[in-house]
């Protein structure tokens, strides 16, 4: 594999949740080109291409994604084009270049019906087109051979773009009562520990004596949320506890049933960290304390 010192980190979707993160998570670990949709348009395979060609990186960090749930149901092109193709894109000119990938997919590989926590040989099952795209990707990637690190997470949320955090505090200030899902189960994942986490383990590869070989051994796939679990209920519950509102807001729990969506959700999306315990000795907070320090950063 390809070294030179520093290294040239390619980081796409800079202006997303985990991309702002990964923006400033990133820095020491080399010199980091962080591009918005202005300076990587990912629809576009061909630039694609001929960015990461002209900028050469020795390692690509892949956030960027098609994260809008329920309108990938109706816009399966654009899904599968930016949580897909793109990151097969990125893989093949990783393999080209001699450079490694880091990439995020998600809980919704899974259908949700397991009893118990989910690991990463469990057998996958997409039950919507945002999750198919995923694991397409990851599909993609992996036959690609390149060295990559693939990183699934859960109910990502941050004090930025759209996310169920943001939602509640919104319609929390606006309403007297709210009716949330209560039998749906996860870990809600602050994008700050999912940036710390990746800094984290790709601060190993820099003290690594042979890059390749450490590439060749822990290339895979890792699942990476904040520990425990709770319900959508249950996460709003406890923003409210910690918000900052003039009057809290009544959260009434409901079924999913009774409040239908154009892509069907797993009831189960626990996943198991264990793996990225075991190989990389990492551990991440509980989605309490994560949620406790991202309200206080606010």
């Amino acid at each position: 594999m390809t070294t030179s010192n520093p290294r040239t980190i390619l980081l796409t979707g800079v202006n997303g949740q985990v991309g702002f993160e990964l923006a400033r998570s990133l820095q020491g670990l080399g010199r980091v080109v962080a591009l918005d949709r202005y300076g990587l348009e990912l629809s576009d395979l061909d630039q694609v291409r001929k960015v990461v060609r002209e900028v050469r990186p020795q390692l690509i960090v892949n956030p960027a994604a098609h994260t809008a749930v329920d309108k990938a149901e109706a816009d399966v092109e654009s899904a599968m084009r930016l949580n897909a193709e793109v990151p097969g894109v990125l893989a093949e000119e990783a393999k080209r270049l001699g450079a490694a990938l880091v990439h995020y997919s998600t809980d919704y590989v899974f259908d949700g019906t397991k009893d118990g926590v989910y690991v990463e040989t469990d057998t996958t099952n997409p039950q919507n087109v945002y999750g198919r795209s995923k694991l397409d990707g990851e599909r993609a990637i992996e036959a690609s051979g390149c060295a990559h690190l693939i990183f699934r997470t859960s109910w990502v949320y941050g004090t930025r773009g759209k996310n169920f955090l943001l939602t509640m505090l919104r319609l929390g200030a606006e309403r007297d009562e709210l009716s949330v899902v209560a039998d749906q189960i996860g870990a809600p994942t602050w994008s700050n520990t999912i940036a710390t986490l990746t800094s984290n383990v790709l601060a190993q590869t820099v003290v690594a004596s042979d890059q390749a070989g450490w590439w060749a051994q822990h290339s895979g796939v890792y699942h990476l949320t904040a520990a425990g679990a709770t319900s959508w209920h249950g996460f709003a519950e406890a923003i409210f506890e910690l918000a900052s509102l003039p009057k809290r807001p009544i959260v009434k729990p409901i079924s999913a049933s009774a409040y239908p969506t154009p892509a069907k959700r797993p009831n189960n999306s626990r996943i198991s960290n264990d793996k990225l315990a075991n190989v990389f000795g990492l551990r991440a907070p509980d989605w309490r304390e994560a949620l406790r320090l991202c309200m206080a950063s606010r």
